[in-house]
């Protein structure tokens, strides 16, 4: 069995890249952000409140990861929701031994997020930590959301993306870090093709052994 974690800060590109490495090996793929945000609309759904770690880890234990619908999950007001339950330490607790259950899955898993090498998937196969400078993540961001037809003010994603990093950074449950013996790759100056090959190269060299 292989699995393939890949973390990063928001806006790094790993979303892309992950999803591009499953379908070139034909592994199953989880973005594993997007499960507290399940969890988050699940709460919202119901009616129930955010702030009650019992309520939100229940629904967490009782979380599909099969029916994960990207788009209707990026919903502002559902991230919003998720930045608050993902603190809580039996909803974590909860959602990573759903995502464990699923690195298990044959033939292979590529999962990512923020904790995948360090606590979800500690002995995986190989590790990539995805990264780029803050300006270039919210550069990115803006030109998403302009070229979808949104508006949006730079400075304001750009405050945005630094707040989320010293969030991810700072908690003190499965802060976001590389892990130990993870490759590094620094998309600030790479398309996606180059990134996509990159990290083929390292993951190619990894199965080898």
């Amino acid at each position: 069995m292989t699995t393939i974690a890949i973390d990063g800060p928001a806006a790094a590109g790993k979303g892309t890249l992950s999803r591009q490495i499953a379908e070139a090996y034909g592994f199953h793929h989880l973005d594993t952000g997007l499960t507290y945000r399940a969890t988050a609309k699940a709460l919202l759904d119901r009616g129930l409140p955010l702030d009650d770690e019992a309520v939100a880890a229940d629904v967490a234990r009782n979380l599909d990861l099969s029916g994960l619908d990207r788009g209707v999950l990026s919903a502002h007001e559902i991230g919003e929701a998720a930045s608050r339950i993902a603190v809580m330490p039996s909803v974590r607790r909860a959602l990573v031994e759903a995502q464990r259950a699923f690195a298990a899955r044959q033939p292979g898993t590529v999962l990512d997020g923020r904790d995948i090498g360090t606590v979800v998937c500690p002995d995986a196969t190989v590790k990539l930590y995805v990264t780029a400078s803050a300006d270039v993540r919210a550069r990115r961001r803006y030109d998403e959301i302009i070229a979808a037809g949104g508006r949006a003010e730079y400075d304001a994603i750009y405050e945005d993306v630094r707040r989320r990093d010293e969030r991810d950074m700072g908690r003190a449950d499965s802060p976001l870090r590389p892990a130990d013996n993870a490759h590094l790759l620094d998309t600030s100056k790479m398309s996606i093709e180059a990134a996509f090959s990159a990290a083929k190269a390292i993951i190619d060299a990894a199965l080898k052994h």
